[in-house]
């Protein structure tokens, strides 16, 4: 089976539930919004966290989606940077045991976590993330001989903000003919590396997921079937998630809007990075274009019905039936 590579922050999700925001009015964090803490401000509210207890998850966009590729079977890697510290051991002994070829750096600041808090009584979540180590991957931390061995490379749209490293790493990928994805991650990060984004995808890039809002910030184009033709005019597969009504997916000329799969959904995190596990697993496998998508669909709906990033073993377990069923694999 073909095999793929992630490049990505490293972070480690610590998950909180509360019962009201009054943790979040003491640090300034709007409910359900997504803000960036120094270290000081990061270890006060872990501090406050571990008093009532919390969940710890590896996380971090493309390693989300290289877990999920690993649990389908894909030989896969990742390369990030964490911390001397607990959490980085958490975050190594996470994807050893998902059987993940994990390639961690050593920085010297803290492993990066993003802290989730989830409030009665809507469970809103907001984010609080401290990046610490995951930001200091840099572009001579990526040595050639790396990339040896992959066949795809899927990169998340957040290292952007370090333009160097993401350029040394699409061009690595590119030398050794891998076919390279990209995940554009958020809006805010488009819209500020919008010019560059637009030459790496055209000069580098085979297949995009975005969001609406990604689409939009991208290309300028409220419709979403606009932003996914003008998308697949600059790179091979362009796929536009378009929440609760699907996902569209297009090749040149060939599109498809994809229904999204019954569910019953809690928490919407992680998955636009478990579709495109489920996508690039089918790609992979040499799936044509629709199943690529419907299977990106089907693995999505499980990890809306649980909270947090990660599957459970039952839910992994139908998913796994119901893809098999869709590509016609019958051992």
């Amino acid at each position: 089976m073909k095999s793929i590579l992630g490049i990505g922050n490293a972070l480690t999700d610590i998950l909180a539930v509360l019962p009201d925001d009054s943790l979040l009015k003491t640090y300034n964090l709007p409910l359900g919004s997504m803000q960036h803490v120094d270290a000081t401000t990061g270890n006060k509210i872990w501090a406050q966290l571990k008093q009532i207890g919390v969940q710890y998850v590896a996380g971090g966009s493309a390693a989300n989606t290289i877990s999920g590729t690993a649990i389908f079977g894909m030989p896969s890697g990742f390369i990030g940077k964490v911390g001397d510290d607990e959490l980085g051991s958490l975050f190594f002994s996470d994807q050893k045991q998902n059987g993940i070829r994990s390639r961690l750096l050593k920085g010297n600041a803290a492993s990066g976590r993003a802290m989730v808090f989830i409030t009665a009584p809507n469970a809103d979540r907001t984010f609080a993330t401290y990046l610490g180590a995951a930001a200091q991957l840099e572009p001579e931390d990526l040595r050639p001989e790396y990339f040896d061995g992959y066949d795809y490379l899927h990169i998340e749209g957040y290292l952007v903000q370090n333009q160097r490293l993401f350029r040394r790493a699409v061009e690595l990928g590119k030398d050794r003919g891998m076919t390279i994805s990209v995940d554009m991650a958020s809006y805010n990060v488009v819209e500020s590396n919008n010019a560059f984004l637009h030459d790496i995808v055209r000069n580098y890039v085979d297949i995009v997921f975005a969001n609406e809002t990604e689409a939009k910030a991208f290309t300028g184009f409220e419709n979403p079937a606009e932003s996914l033709k003008a998308i697949s005019e600059l790179c091979d597969i362009a796929i536009v998630k378009i929440g609760k009504d699907g996902s569209m997916v297009r090749r040149g000329n060939e599109q498809y809007v994809i229904e999204p799969w019954p569910a019953n959904p809690i928490d919407a995190t992680g998955a636009g990075d478990t579709y495109a596990a489920g996508f690039l697993y089918a790609h992979a496998s040499g799936m044509p274009l629709l199943t690529c998508g419907q299977v990106g669909s089907i693995i999505a709906a499980k990890v809306v019905e649980v909270i947090g990033t990660k599957i459970d073993i039952p839910r992994w377990r139908e998913a796994k039936t119901e893809i098999r069923a869709l590509m016609g694999i019958t051992e």
